[in-house]
């Protein structure tokens, strides 16, 4: 498989019913993948594209669903499915994050 030019890892992180921190998957990180999943479809970027769950905790729960871009090392929080489409298509289309629905610095 070729290096991906673009890794877009969300968190995908259960945890029990009630936990005080919450977790990602409830929030609809599931809804997120899927979209990242048919634009990768969508655009036929499958050599240069990769997406992925994380299924352990990438720690800023209360911002969930997090997405992880890299190489950028860029991180977004409360993502929903439209906002993936929009990550994905600059990210990949346009080589530049979406600094309006990027993580500030130090909640990660």
């Amino acid at each position: 498989m070729p290096n991906p030019k673009v890794h877009f890892l969300t968190c995908a992180n259960q945890r029990p019913q009630g936990h005080p921190r919450g977790c990602c998957a409830d929030k609809g990180a599931m809804g997120v993948m899927t979209a990242f999943g048919q634009r990768m479809q969508e655009t036929q970027k499958f050599s240069t594209v990769m997406v992925s769950a994380v299924r352990s905790c990438l720690g800023p729960c209360a911002s969930g669903p997090v997405v992880v871009v890299y190489p950028d090392n860029v991180w977004y929080g409360n993502v929903t499915a439209e906002n993936a489409l929009q990550i994905f298509d600059s990210h990949v289309n346009e080589g530049k994050p979406v600094e309006a629905l990027m993580l500030p610095e130090g909640t990660f």
